[in-house]
Parts: C-alpha cells; structure tokens; sequence
C-alpha cells in the first residue's frame, strides 16, 4: 500500500517525484515491480489527489500512450463505456471544403486513438500508485530548495522536513518551479490567447471523427466523446474568449451553432466551461546533475495537435527505461552520464513535433493574404505527399 505521508527528517529515496499530477503519478507507478524507493511530493492534499475535479479537458491518447497505460495496470480500469474511439481526424481551413485527412486504415488500425476524460485518467492513475509500497506520498507540501551534492540531492521542505534522493525529477507543470529553481530555462511562446474547453452534446453524428477548424479570428478542434457528445476547444484573442466565457449558456449554444455553420446541427452545453492560458514552453536542457524534467515541465505543448500528455507519457516510458538500465549496470540513476540518453531521446522526438506544431499555429492563425493561400497550399501538399503525410501518422501509432 502506498505510503503515508508523516516523514522523518533527512530520510533517503532513490528518487523523488515534484508533482502528483498525471505525469508525476504516472512516473512514479512505473517502479512498482523495483526495489527502488519512490516519493511523491505535492502542495495538494491527498483526498484532491485522489478525487480530482472535472476539468473540462479530453485526452486524445495514442496507441502507444495506451500502450504505456498497460504497463503500469491502469488501462484496464478504465470502464469502456466512458471510452471514445477515434477513426479518423481532418483538418478544415476557413470556409474551405476541402480538408487534410488522416484515416485509421492509414496506419493499420481499427482506429487512430482513443479519447478519454483528464480526470478519469487522474483518478484511475491514483488508484494504482495508492496499492504500491514502495511508493511515499508527501503531500500538502512543497519544495522550498534543493542542494545537489555529490553523493545526492538534498531537498528542504515546506514543513521544514529534509529528505535526501539520488534523483529529482520535476513533473509540475509548464509553469513549473522547480525548473525555475534548479536555473532550468525555457523557450516560451505566450500566444497572448486564451483556450475554451467544455463538452457540448450535438443533433448530429461525429461518426467518430475529430475534426480541427482553423477560422480566421479563433480555432476550434471537436473531440468526439461517447452518447453524441464532443469536446470543444476554442482557442482565441482574450477579448473573444472572455466574452465566450460570460455568455449565457443559451447564447453560448447559438454561437458554436453558428461558428459551426450549423454543421453538428443543435448543440447543447454539457456542465462547465473552462479557460486556460495559451503558452507554450520547451526546456531548453531536460538533465542535470541529479535533476530531470517530465512532461510538461519538459514540454509545454499547444494543444492543437492533442499530444502534450502523449509526449509526456512517452519522456516518461524513457527515462523509465533509461534508470533500468542504469541499476541493471550498477551506475548512478542521478548521474548526468545515466541521465543523458534520456535527454538526447526526448529531444529527438519532442523538438520536430514541439516547433512543428508552433509553426502550424503561426501560419494558421494569420490573416495575411499570403499566408492564407500557404494554407491551402500546405493541407494539399500533406494529404498527397506520401512520406510528409506519413510523418504526422507515425506520431498516432
């Protein structure tokens, strides 16, 4: 069973985990069949942790990604029911009747991936970390430092606890602090916008097809969930969002009717609406001496390709297997040596999709006459080049 969280002071683990979040979590369960001691620690107390909110975000999980979930035990606790499959995903420019296609037949799968709420993942992630016992949550407790030493990381906690670690591994948040601490810094991309998600129920079929509409003041992509719902994300200027966010929901519906073309038919808002801030971020190193970075504390991706938590899972089943190898060899887990494979591997898979993707959303979001003819241009040229369509495929397997 998971440990609890009364520490004494100056207490070692092999590594320690900043940020019980989905990545954070994730991370940590991926030990449970290792000798490896395991901490946990985050601000938020353990009955949030165990029973997160509804946040309004549907994950878009891979294969591989599920893959992953299937290692750690989680997937198959997932209930199928709240489970929605992806068949095929197109991309629509402006008014355009012509679209970028990606068809599960592409990639020889009965489908491209698989939708499912943030929360349900949270949750079922908690479940599976609280049954493993060399796993310590530290929770309603921050990070105030930490002192690389030679021999091992010494981190000062908010309840004036000491612990001692071979590793640190930061897995909270793009906005993440203890990056900043460790004198981590970043490439960042405010794109000085706003991101609406919530979950509509719609007249008509998706037919199980996600689609991505790039408008000329804002982008919506549709998230095909279970019972002819969808998820809705909204990505606009500040002043579009907000007043998004003040409509009635009756005047809500008739706007995403209406910015739809009436293409879903009548739409109806199902619970909330939330808001995010549109900033991206990239690590500029993700190792250092007894110290790594996961998930979004690594990359901080935009959400129009539907892959941050996909990277994540991904730097996470790495750097996994990279302090396997390591204790397999007998060599220092925290070392930059031990350390560095992992950094070169991660950076070959997130840099293309990571400055990919924001070069997407820069010539996507402009409104310059030039810029909206390379649209056109570009969507024609992925869907018929074979080996530049079969790149974006490769990223769903």
């Amino acid at each position: 069973m998971l440990r609890k969280s009364k520490i004494k002071n100056n207490i070692k683990f092999d590594i320690v985990v900043v940020g019980a979040g989905p990545t954070g979590i994730a991370f940590a369960s991926g030990f449970s069949k290792t000798r490896l001691k395991v901490a946990v620690i985050d601000k938020l107390p353990r009955k949030i942790i165990a029973n997160p909110k509804i946040d309004g975000r549907e994950i878009a999980l891979t294969h591989n990604s599920v893959n992953v979930l299937k290692k750690l035990g989680v997937w198959s606790s997932i209930p199928k029911n709240i489970v929605s499959l992806i068949k095929k995903a197109r991309v629509i420019d402006g008014d355009s009747k012509y679209f970028l296609n990606f068809d599960h037949n592409e990639i020889q799968k009965k489908h491209l991936g698989y939708l499912v709420p943030n929360y349900i993942i949270k949750k079922n992630l908690y479940k599976k970390m609280k049954k493993i016992s060399n796993i310590s949550l530290i929770d309603k407790t921050e990070c105030l430092s930490i002192n690389i030493e030679n021999q091992y990381a010494e981190i000062i906690l908010s309840n004036r606890k000491k612990i001692q670690t071979s590793l640190v591994v930061a897995a909270d948040s793009r906005f993440s602090k203890i990056r900043s601490k460790m004198g981590h810094s970043t490439f960042t991309r405010n794109f000085n916008k706003n991101m609406i998600v919530c979950r509509m129920r719609h007249e008509k079929t998706h037919k199980n097809i996600a689609y991505e509409f790039f408008r000329y003041n804002q982008t919506q992509a549709i998230l095909p969930y279970v019972k002819n719902q969808s998820g809705i994300v909204t990505t606009a200027n500040k002043d579009l969002t907000n007043n998004l966010m003040k409509m009635k929901k009756k005047e809500f519906n008739k706007e995403m009717e209406n910015n739809f073309n009436n293409f879903f038919g009548k739409m109806r808002l199902v619970g909330k609406r939330y808001t995010y801030p549109m900033i991206t971020t990239y690590a500029k190193k993700f190792v250092s001496n007894r110290f790594a970075l996961i998930g979004d504390a690594a990359v901080g991706m935009h959400p129009v390709t539907a892959h941050g938590f996909n990277l994540g899972l991904r730097g996470l089943e790495i750097l996994i297997d990279v302090i396997n190898k390591a204790v397999k060899k007998g060599i220092d887990i925290g070392s930059v040596d031990a350390l560095n494979e992992y950094q070169y591997k991660l950076h070959r898979e997130a840099a293309p999709v990571y400055f990919a993707t924001n070069s997407i959303i820069n010539l996507y979001t402009s409104n310059i006459f030039p810029a909206k003819l390379t649209r056109q241009f570009a969507l024609r040229f992925v869907n018929t080049i074979k080996p530049v369509k079969q790149t974006f495929l490769n990223i769903l397997r």
